[in-house]
């Protein structure tokens, strides 16, 4: 799953969902949504457990009343039914028992709750009401009402009931709050509790980050640098055995880093995740869950502070370093930085940098080790290894001294620890990039077996990285490589058919200024992209100064613009163009939006068409074609308007534009404006 995902952010309507997830928590709750803006309040949902407690399925339910007088019996309460009407047709929320009766004529206490839902305009559109079983702790209807009657099983069941009613009131006094305390919790109805009918986007608990926001962003660039600093001075410190206790400042600094990475460890969490779904999962278990299963190990192993242990003095060297050397773990942390950070890259130059930077770390790393065999076979007696060759050219030699600690002879003096890394460095990255220059060399066995090593990882990893360099340049100059590529066709084109000067001059200017407007982009390729209820809304915002300005388009409804957007394509025309000459037949009406056209009838220029104006018309069989030229003036842009593939007008269009324009063979009328 990319890290840079952003998943599913837009507001949406969770409304239904909230509410069957608190009726969940509750089996024996069930609830109805009633339409609060029609008459008698027909119910527009029930969930299945109404439909389990009334006997009724769902098809029988909805489109009926929410008072639910389908329901009531001879035994209903006046007085119920009273606050039932009084709560709805007041918009008022209200709390209390009536006995409704099943499909089967069975009779049912209910504890019924009724809420108006409003929505972002604090206008009621619907009502919640939550029913509860209480038909258990009722007193049981007389057996001898005829009314009433009950079975012998269910008076049994009521006579346990008693019992059970009646050792609950022994209970003592203490819970008996504690229970009502809970019933009011979960049967709340106070505006606070209850959910709105509106758009919202995803919400998220307060001590919740999502992994798109600003700080987490800025986060990522933080770990990202002192991942980079980790991998670069946690090999250089083992390979030249610098011991980080010696060195206040950077035991302060390698301090510093275990804490953030600590704090990110905090962090992770506490933020979201993009879910397979694509949705944003901000549920702190689940958050947890996931983390424990990824990443958190290694994590955790990148924040353990390795240079505590280190700062004790160890009878062997080769404890320390190992400490200190485990801290490199944290290198496995950059891969998942790059993944967060990767919606930020995307192949730019940024990309790019990073890319060289990784080039830059692995020949560092290789330079340590190529240091660290050095130092070994030197420490061994061999010499002929680079580095002793090293401290002959920089006239630094090394010499022999005993030393009481390792009881043995030990390598002091030779070149400074700065020449040695620039050395190791220069060496690595000459394999590295080509076969390096001889100057300095592999000697020894374990040298020679490096190299060769060396070489092979070096052969890939060039591969690899500089091929996805090419194909990050290609990428960003794509744009400008496919506007030449036209260019030169154009061209190509011109010259082989032999096109005159001032005809290829017009075509070249009308195709760069097309590629200034458009970039490059394909309108209808990026729209096939989208749904049809989405690629409406675009077309309407693109097609947006005509619709606003023209009045052929004020009194078209919402539905109507949208499917006239669908069928409006943008041109453009250079100046100068003679876009229709006299007797052309026409299939299209263009508005237009920029510049201005001239319409020319025996030479002579009858009219000037500006912006926002309707120039040409649809041909009808009576109207056999257009009585005049049009011709651009100056840079022209203009929504076009087309036919379907039938031939036949869109049935809301025809009467829209008939009772707006007027066609004629020489003109188009408004009922203000006159446009040719």
């Amino acid at each position: 799953m990319p890290g840079g995902r952003r998943g599913l952010v837009a507001p949406q309507n969770t409304f239904l969902e909230n509410i069957i997830r608190r009726s969940s928590s509750q089996p024996d709750s069930s609830f109805l949504l009633a339409n609060a803006q029609i008459v008698d309040y027909p119910i527009v949902y029930c969930n299945e457990t109404f439909c389990k407690m009334s006997g009724y399925n769902r098809a029988e339910v909805m489109q009926k009343s929410c008072r639910c007088t389908w329901m009531y019996g001879e035994l209903t309460e006046k007085e119920a039914v009273e606050r039932v009407d009084r709560a709805l047709d007041h918009h008022l929320a209200d709390q209390f028992e009536i006995l409704l009766y099943k499909k089967n004529r069975t009779p049912l206490w209910l504890l019924v709750h009724v809420a108006p839902i409003r929505n972002e305009r604090e206008l009621v559109v619907l009502f919640l009401l939550t029913f509860r079983d209480i038909t258990a702790l009722k007193q049981p209807i007389d057996a001898d009402d005829p009314k009433g009657g009950l079975s012998k099983f269910a008076k049994l069941a009521r006579s346990v009931t008693r019992s059970r009613s009646v050792l609950v009131s022994a209970l003592p006094a203490l819970k008996e709050p504690q229970r009502a305390s809970h019933l009011a919790h979960v049967m709340s109805l106070s505006g606070d509790v209850l959910p709105q009918y509106r758009q919202e986007a995803p919400k998220t608990p307060p001590h919740i980050l999502l992994h798109y926001c600003a700080f987490k962003a800025i986060w990522d660039w933080i770990i990202l640098c002192l991942t980079f600093y980790t991998a670069i001075m946690v090999p250089y410190n083992v390979a030249f055995k610098n011991k980080t206790s010696e060195d206040v400042s950077l035991l302060v600094i390698d301090s510093i880093v275990d804490v953030v990475f600590f704090i990110d460890i905090v962090l992770n969490f506490h933020t979201t995740f993009v879910g397979p779904g694509g949705e944003v999962v901000s549920d702190p278990k689940v958050i947890r869950k996931n983390y424990f299963k990824s990443w958190f190990l290694i994590d955790l192993l990148s924040c353990l502070p390795y240079d505590v242990f280190n700062a004790f003095d160890h009878d062997e060297d080769g404890i320390g370093s190992l400490f200190s050397a485990l801290k490199v773990v944290r290198l496995l942390r950059l891969g998942r930085v790059v993944r967060k950070l990767d919606r930020y890259l995307e192949y730019g130059a940024a990309m790019l940098i990073l890319l060289l930077c990784f080039y830059m770390l692995v020949a560092h790393w290789l330079a340590c080790v190529w240091y660290s065999i050095g130092r070994s076979d030197a420490d061994s007696g061999l010499q002929y290894s680079w580095l002793w060759k090293l401290a002959n050219v920089t006239q630094s030699p090394y010499s022999y001294v005993w030393s009481n600690e390792s009881d043995g002879p030990e390598l002091v003096n030779g070149p400074s620890r700065k020449t040695m890394y620039v050395t190791a460095l220069y060496f690595t990255m000459t394999c590295m990039t080509s076969v390096g220059f001889g100057n300095v060399a592999a000697e020894t066995d374990n040298e020679k077996i490096f190299t060769i090593c060396m070489m092979i990882v070096a052969a890939l990893l060039y591969a690899t990285i500089f091929g996805h360099v090419t194909t990050i340049i290609q990428q960003m100059t794509s744009a400008t490589a496919k506007y030449h590529d036209m260019l030169n066709n154009v061209r190509e084109f011109m010259k082989l058919h032999e096109v005159p000067k001032a005809l290829s001059e017009r075509v070249m200017d009308y195709v760069v200024s097309t590629w200034a407007m458009t970039k490059g982009l394909d309108t209808d390729k990026v729209l096939n992209y989208c749904p049809k209820d989405m690629k409406a809304d675009i077309c309407v915002h693109l097609n947006r100064k005509v619709f606003n300005e023209h009045p052929a388009f004020r009194l078209a409804s919402d539905g109507c613009l949208r499917a006239l957007a669908m069928h409006f394509q943008m041109s453009h025309s250079a100046p100068g163009d003679l876009l229709y000459h006299t007797g052309e037949s026409i299939d299209s009406l263009c508005f237009i939006v920029t510049g201005s056209l001239e319409v020319i009838q025996d030479d002579e220029v009858v009219a000037i068409l500006g912006m926002c104006s309707p120039v040409f018309r649809f041909t009808y069989p009576e109207l056999p074609g257009l009585g005049f030229d049009i011709q651009g003036v100056w840079r022209m842009d203009g929504h076009n308007f087309f036919r379907d593939l039938r031939g036949h007008w869109l049935p809301f269009t025809h009467k829209l534009f008939v009772s707006n324009v007027t066609v004629s063979r020489h003109g188009i009328h408004t009922s203000r404006n006159y446009f040719l």
